[in-house]
């Protein structure tokens, strides 16, 4: 296997046509039998990988080498309009999250981690948004399955289900309520994990003013719980950073498995077996 070949095979389980802008293949390898993923690989896992002998390395968050990374935030148009929201709405809205973030992304050390693994040669690559996907699809077909015809549904029922997930019942964090109570009803539930980050208040606005009930992310910022509150419209259950990124990496290295490529996880990845 090479290294074009292992993200083909995750971009394709997320049922995607092309690799995402948050995503990438840092340094090219050829014959990989042997990978070391985490959620976060920068010098210090490149150089362990080296002395344990692995062919590659992959890391699930961005290394901040793709300068169209922030267009991931578009997946939200797309979100959106599926439940009523006008295009022209969402993009205007999501203009001035991107504008924020980019502060953030103009001044990050972009190479840092790229070059160490070309001083390495240590093939290296990042997998973000299609594990995001399959992670997210994954919670929302359990979730449906198990609150389907059932209005009478809470908030904490949701966060007793995802615990029967391997990746959150055995995480060091459990899911937990953000916005709402208890005995909050759930109303219409919308696992919301993909589209690079968290789109921000205004953005979760427009998902409950749409018709969700509860959103399920990965995580939220204490000052987005704070605004969303104040809206004093729908509820937010945040299912884990980890446990979340944790569900498509897993998926996608039993892909790799089964073309006879053996994954170690570390860095975060929660595993269920």
């Amino acid at each position: 296997m090479n290294t074009k070949e292992l993200m083909d095979i995750a971009v394709q389980a997320a049922n995607l046509d092309e690799m995402p802008a948050d995503c990438g293949i840092i340094v090219e390898g050829e014959g990989i039998k042997k990978v070391l993923m985490g959620v976060d690989m920068d010098t210090a896992e490149l150089m362990l990988a080296k002395q344990l002998g692995y062919d590659c390395v992959v890391s699930h968050h961005p290394r901040n080498t793709h300068v169209d990374m922030l267009e991931v935030l578009n997946d939200h148009i797309r979100k959106l309009e599926a439940l009523g929201v006008p295009r022209n709405k969402s993009q205007k809205l999501l203009a001035e999250r991107k504008k924020q973030l980019s502060y953030n992304q103009h001044v990050a050390n972009s190479r840092r981690s790229e070059s160490a693994a070309k001083l390495l040669d240590m093939p290296f690559m990042c997998i973000h948004t299609p594990t995001d996907i399959i992670g997210e699809a994954m919670v929302q077909a359990f979730l449906d399955g198990k609150f389907k015809d059932k209005p009478e549904t809470t908030v904490q029922d949701i966060v007793e289900a995802l615990e029967e997930i391997g990746e959150y019942k055995n995480s060091a964090r459990k899911p937990v309520i953000r916005v709402g109570g208890k005995d909050s009803y759930a109303g219409k539930i919308y696992v919301l994990m993909s589209g690079l980050t968290g789109p921000g208040p205004k953005i979760t606005k427009e998902y409950f003013e749409a018709g969700v009930g509860t959103l399920v992310l990965m995580h939220i910022p204490e000052g987005d719980v704070k605004e969303i509150e104040a809206q004093g419209i729908g509820n937010v259950v945040v299912a884990g950073h980890m446990s979340s990124d944790s569900l498509g990496l897993n998926k996608i290295a039993q892909l790799w498995a089964d073309r006879g490529v053996d994954t170690t996880m570390m860095s975060g990845i929660v595993e269920i077996s």
